[in-house]
């Protein structure tokens, strides 16, 4: 998207009455990381991620019947209330892609939106976001064209990404890559794509997010992209991470959970120390963060039992486990890992099978 050529419709007479439509879209994790871009939000990298169910964004698109003037008119609201901080980026988001679907600019809009979970605490929020608002896009263009687009969900996955890389991920259930390789020949930098390969084991992965804090990011995931640009790092990086990707498919194609785990954990470290060694260097883990990754590892050695964790761009553990070890792992979760957790909040996950288009009444 922005890359094809794509032109939508235009709104050839007024409207008379408002177009709606809602579309739920989950956040997903990162196992192998997408960590550095160039050009129009374009990865350094390829990137290969789990879709969940449970940590999701609720967005409703309306249409108004005014006209605007060919610039885009937007009134943004999260849980009722006005973000005018989050809707400056959306609005430069429909600007920026108002060529390819003219209608954002034609009439007034107005988006309401919910997520389940914190905004920029490092679950991936942005992620929900854009992919449920590209999913919105692209159903009121089949609206107004009275027609449905060519590749719904393969536009959805590149618009996404032009508001947020990893939102292209969120498009797809069960596992996604993102991001050119040899591995997949059916892989792109422009849009994700949805592994059809992969075990009947993970998809009964169960992700228990551990909410160490809801505080907004001290930095934000699109400044530590920027500071790949001249990370010292960078290209072993690159290497290191289509290596991993290659490694983890195979893992997800034979169900090899050992291969899986050591991937996920190696990952998820990797990630935190290029931001540590970035110039200048930044720190998002906090010291419970390390508690609970050592009581996750030292568990897993005691009992035996197939857990790992991983990170996204934040402080908040996500521990990676399998439906049959549920009540083990929430004894784990309620007695040892969040006694210190203020918040005392985690949110019980799982692989997801992807967005859902929302009929009824927004909440």
């Amino acid at each position: 998207m922005g890359q094809t050529g794509f032109t939508g419709t235009s709104i050839s007479k007024a409207l008379t009455d408002p177009l709606i439509v809602t579309w739920r879209s989950p956040s997903n994790i990162a196992l192998v990381k997408y960590w550095g871009k160039t050009g129009r939000q374009l990865p350094l990298n390829p990137s290969l991620s789990m879709t969940l169910t449970e940590a999701f964004t609720e967005t409703k698109l309306t249409l108004l019947p005014e006209k605007t003037g060919g610039e885009v008119r937007l009134d943004f609201l999260i849980d009722r209330i006005p973000n005018p901080t989050f809707g400056h980026r959306i609005s430069g988001f429909l600007k920026s892609v108002s060529d390819m679907f003219p209608f954002l600019s034609q009439a007034a809009i107005r988006i309401e939106t919910h997520n389940t979970f914190p905004h920029s605490a490092g679950i991936a929020s942005s992620a929900s976001a854009f992919s449920a608002l590209a999913l919105c896009i692209c159903s009121m263009e089949e609206k107004l064209s009275g027609k449905p687009l060519d590749d719904f969900f393969l536009t959805a996955s590149s618009l996404s990404r032009l508001g947020s890389g990893s939102a292209c991920r969120s498009v797809y259930g069960g596992f996604c890559l993102w991001g050119e390789t040899g591995a997949l020949l059916s892989s792109s930098d422009l849009h994700a794509v949805a592994l059809d390969r992969v075990h009947p084991v993970f998809y009964d992965l169960q992700d228990a997010i551990l909410i160490l804090s809801n505080k907004e990011k001290k930095v934000s995931s699109s400044r530590g992209h920027e500071r790949m640009d001249v990370h010292p790092y960078a290209k072993s990086r690159i290497l290191h991470a289509n290596s991993n990707t290659n490694i983890l498919l195979k893992a997800l194609q034979e169900g090899d959970i050992d291969t899986f785990i050591q991937v996920t954990e190696n990952e998820a470290l990797t990630l935190h120390a290029l931001m540590m060694t970035s110039q200048p260097g930044f720190m998002l883990m906090e010291p419970e963060s390390v508690r609970i990754i050592r009581q996750i590892q030292a568990f897993r050695e005691n009992t035996g039992l197939k857990v790992c964790y991983t990170l996204d761009a934040g402080p908040n553990v996500h521990l990676l486990f399998f439906k049959k070890d549920f009540e083990q792992v929430k004894r784990l979760i309620v007695e040892d890992l969040i006694i210190n957790d203020k918040q005392n909040s985690w949110i019980h996950d799982k692989c997801g099978s992807g967005p859902q288009k929302v009929n009824q009444a927004f909440r």
